[in-house]
């Protein structure tokens, strides 16, 4: 089953969240290696996106909740182990023999 959003075709969760955000990913948690240049520049067209779009984080936290709930049984997938039944050692309590 292929999944498409508008025209476009997610192939991974990184084209998943840049269709759903709108921007690249890598705007808002950067990339490794990146100057102290490249930064700023990011960080400064990250400012101007959130200055023309004041609901962005609210719909980025609205769509993570529905993302958590939709798919919880497979996050919180929690198990309880079972503790092997062991031997008891013997009590060292009372008097010497």
């Amino acid at each position: 089953m292929r999944t498409y959003i508008g025209r476009q075709q997610p192939v991974s969760v990184d084209d998943f969240a840049e269709l759903a955000l709108g921007t690249p990913v890598e705007l808002w948690l950067g990339v490794e290696g990146e100057t102290d240049e490249e930064r700023a520049a990011r960080q400064d067209a990250a400012r101007d996106i959130l200055a023309e779009n004041p609901g962005l984080p609210d719909d980025v936290a609205r769509i993570a909740a529905e993302v958590i709930e939709a798919h919880a049984p497979e996050l919180f997938n929690v198990v309880p182990l079972i503790r092997p039944a062991g031997r008891r050692r013997p009590s060292r309590k009372g008097a010497a023999a």
